[in-house]
């Protein structure tokens, strides 16, 4: 689906998979594991916990502006702008949620809370990200499908280091080295997208888009440079959008990266989702920090369930990998970030091992 027919419509199904190939046998395990999933209650939506979970954010973001206007032109202000980019990914986490359809049964509710979420309170696009969002989950870590697998900055499949040219080609060579201080400008980097993406677009969804973007900008340029000095305040931005782009380069990259990687379609869907997968050992502060990210295999599979259920979706998934022999990965926190750098570090080493013309 095109960014254009998704904004003609409502928001992209991120429910099921857009896999056209021949169903195998592999696919009925699924079904099994979907029917026990769904008997146990746990694809039933909790919009009781949900908004508990949007009152707390909203308090917190706000009483994190309020203490920003409060404290004044100060350099403590930094203290502020980290815990506001905490706050910004725990927004962002409620709508992706959304855009999954966790929280409400309609889509148009979903899709509120999302545009709420996502272009009015932290300045990204809702639109954009679904569109993108929507094509990883049909065919994660599929080269030529995921275009979170895609060469970007980063290179994941060691087939495509090759075709690197120039600087980029020597970013590759070390780019497990340069992947938290790139991860820093992730955050700049998703509000130019969203801008790029709105912008090329020719429709109402467009323009409510765009006005909710326009409305973030003003308020949060226009108070940040109320309050602080010039200098303070290009710093405080500085400093904000990067820990931002930090926690949710953190919070995404364990999630695939360094999993197996399809050259093409065809793997069954629980195989496919499973193995590209990987989950991060911890329990209910862990859930808060990933914003159930952590819990990605679970996620995948069954990407309507409500974050909430999915720590007791784990226990019948886990047994059902165990009775498959499909491969369940889990990794504690640290320890995923070290299959991560190491996964780069070795898409990069045949690079290395050539003179790099810059």
């Amino acid at each position: 689906m095109t960014v254009n027919a998704m904004a003609a419509s409502e928001i992209p199904d991120l429910t099921r998979s857009d896999d056209c190939s021949p169903v195998p046998a592999g696919r009925l395990d699924f079904v099994e594991l979907s029917q026990r999933v769904k008997g146990a209650g746990l694809m039933n939506r909790r919009p009781g916990r949900y908004a508990l979970v949007i009152m707390a954010n909203w308090a917190l973001l706000g009483g994190g502006w309020l203490f920003f206007a409060w404290l004044g032109n100060s350099w403590w202000q930094l203290f502020t702008a980290a815990f506001l980019a905490v706050m910004f990914t725990q927004v962002a986490f409620v709508g992706h949620d959304a855009g999954h359809r966790q929280i409400f049964a309609g889509r148009r509710s979903n899709k509120a809370v999302g545009l709420l979420h996502g272009n009015l309170l932290i300045g990204l696009s809702f639109g954009w990200w679904m569109d993108k969002h929507g094509r990883h989950h049909s065919q994660p870590n599929t080269v030529g499908r995921d275009p979170d697998v895609g060469s970007g900055a980063f290179v994941f499949a060691p087939d495509e280091a090759n075709d690197r040219r120039g600087f980029l080609r020597w970013m590759t060579c070390y780019q497990a080295y340069l992947f938290f201080p790139v991860v820093l400008l992730e955050g700049l980097n998703l509000h130019v997208a969203s801008i790029r993406e709105v912008a090329a677009r020719r429709n109402r969804g467009a323009v409510t888009e765009a006005a909710l973007l326009a409305a973030h900008t003003i308020a949060y340029f226009g108070t940040i440079f109320l309050v602080l000095s010039p200098v303070k305040a290009l710093v405080f931005i500085a400093a904000h959008q990067a820990l931002f782009g930090l926690y949710m380069g953190c919070a995404f990259a364990p999630n695939h990266t360094g999993m197996e990687i399809f050259p093409k379609p065809g793997t069954d869907f629980l195989r496919r989702q499973v193995l590209s997968s990987r989950n991060i050992r911890g329990g209910r502060i862990t859930d808060i920090v990933y914003g159930g990210l952590n819990r990605q295999i679970e996620h995948h599979l069954f990407p309507i369930m409500p974050r909430p259920n999915l720590r007791r979706a784990q226990v019948f998934v886990k047994e059902f990998c165990d009775t498959h022999g499909v491969s369940y990965q889990e990794s504690s926190p640290l320890g995923s970030y070290r299959e991560v750098l190491a996964h780069l570090h070795a898409v990069g080493e045949p690079l290395r091992r050539r003179p790099v013309q810059v």
